[in-house]
């Protein structure tokens, strides 16, 4: 890949602790330092998932152009994930930022040594990364299934459809 491309990239960003909304405003301020935004989703509130005792998250989707490949991408969205607290303790903890590359120039890409994965290997299961993104592209496609967003949110369960709010 060279250097100097250009890469069309749909991050994904979630807080469930602290205040949510200034964790992923921040988020956006750090990350803003190697990327260039070009959208921002509504904010959208989900119960937290497995345990819905847990806090409920907030999330967003954005739309961003870098010239970073996802490797180097993706080593920034861990390091912002650091300095705002985030503490990994185990799978589907509570976390004050949880920032996933949802889908890398609309290219199917598999990187196990680094477990990454684009498109993200669950995004089309996961209201709160479809809805967010339906705002900002209503004719994304799926690189990996060749299936429509829309298309995509229609097979949801409709407890994740009735259980997503915009706020």
């Amino acid at each position: 890949m060279l250097e100097d491309q250009v890469n069309s990239v749909y991050l994904a960003i979630g807080s469930n602790l602290g205040n949510k909304i200034q964790n992923i405003q921040k988020s956006i301020f750090f990350l803003s330092k190697k990327i260039s935004i070009t959208q921002i989703s509504g904010y959208y509130e989900t119960p937290s998932w497995p345990d819905k005792k847990k806090p409920k998250f907030v999330n967003i989707v954005m739309h961003v152009h870098t010239n970073l490949n996802i490797i180097d991408l993706y080593n920034h969205c861990l390091n912002v994930e650091k300095n705002l607290g985030r503490l990994r303790h185990g799978k589907n903890e509570p976390r004050t930022c949880d920032i996933d590359i949802v889908d890398f120039n609309n290219k199917v890409i598999y990187d196990f040594k680094n477990n990454l994965f684009s498109p993200h290997k669950s995004m089309h299961r996961r209201n709160f990364v479809l809805i967010p993104l339906l705002e900002i592209s209503k004719n994304w496609l799926h690189p990996k299934k060749n299936i429509k967003i829309i298309n995509l949110i229609s097979k949801l369960p409709l407890r994740d459809l009735m259980s997503i709010k915009k706020i």
